[in-house]
C-alpha cells in the first residue's frame, strides 16, 4: 500500500501511458478529455441547433468513461490515497511569489488559495481570471482541436503533426503567460 500512496517514479508512470495507448490504437481510439464536452451537449440534444454536434455520441461513450474514471480516481487519490501533501517547492520560488505576487499561501498549500478559494469566487479580480482563464482553455482546446491530453498524450503517440504544431504551442502558451502575462496580472 505504501507504494501507491508515494508518487510513481516516471518510468512506472509512462511505460502504463504507453501501454494504454498501445491498447487505444490497436482499437482504433483517440483519447482526449475535451472532446467529452460535444460528446456531453450532443447527448443534451445541441445537435438540433448547431451541426458540430450532430455526429454519433454512441461511438464515444467509452471515452465519457474514462472522464468518470479520471474525476472518481481523482477524487479517490486526493481524499484516501493522500496525506495532502504540498509541492515540494524551491525557497526561493516560494519566497518570490509571496513577496512579487503577494501569495502568502506558497509553499503552504496545494494550489494557491489567493485564487483557487471559494472566497475569492466572491471577489471581482480572482472571479474574472478564472472566468476568462476558463473561456481561453476552452477556447483553445476547440481552436487547436483537442486539449493537451489529447495532443500531448493521445496525438504525439499516434504521430501527428498537427499534435505536434499544438503541444509546441502549449508549451510556447506556458512560457508566454509564466513570463509575460502573469507580472502583469499579479
Amino acid at each position: 500500500m505504501d507504494y501507491l500512496l508515494q508518487p510513481w517514479p516516471w518510468y512506472v508512470s509512462g511505460a502504463a501511458i504507453a501501454l494504454v495507448m498501445t491498447i487505444l490504437l490497436l482499437l482504433d481510439k483517440n483519447f482526449g478529455v475535451s472532446g467529452n464536452l460535444r460528446t456531453i451537449c450532443s447527448i443534451c440534444g445541441a445537435g438540433k441547433k448547431a451541426s458540430f454536434f450532430q455526429f454519433d455520441w454512441k461511438s464515444q461513450k467509452w471515452n465519457l468513461w474514462v472522464l468518470v474514471g479520471a474525476i472518481i480516481g481523482g477524487y479517490l487519490a486526493a481524499n484516501f490515497m493522500s496525506d495532502n501533501q504540498i509541492p515540494d517547492i524551491n525557497p526561493v520560488v516560494i519566497e518570490q511569489l509571496q513577496q512579487d505576487y503577494g501569495f502568502a499561501s506558497a509553499g503552504s498549500s496545494y494550489l494557491p488559495a489567493e485564487i483557487f478559494d471559494w472566497e475569492n469566487a466572491r471577489s471581482l479580480k480572482p472571479f474574472l481570471i478564472l472566468a476568462f482563464g476558463g473561456f481561453l482553455v476552452g477556447f483553445g482546446a476547440r481552436y487547436a482541436g483537442g486539449c493537451t491530453s489529447g495532443h500531448a498524450i493521445s496525438g504525439l503517440s499516434d504521430l501527428q503533426l498537427p499534435s505536434l504544431i499544438a503541444v509546441i504551442g502549449f508549451f510556447l502558451g506556458g512560457l508566454i503567460m509564466v513570463h509575460l502575462l502573469f507580472p502583469l496580472i499579479f
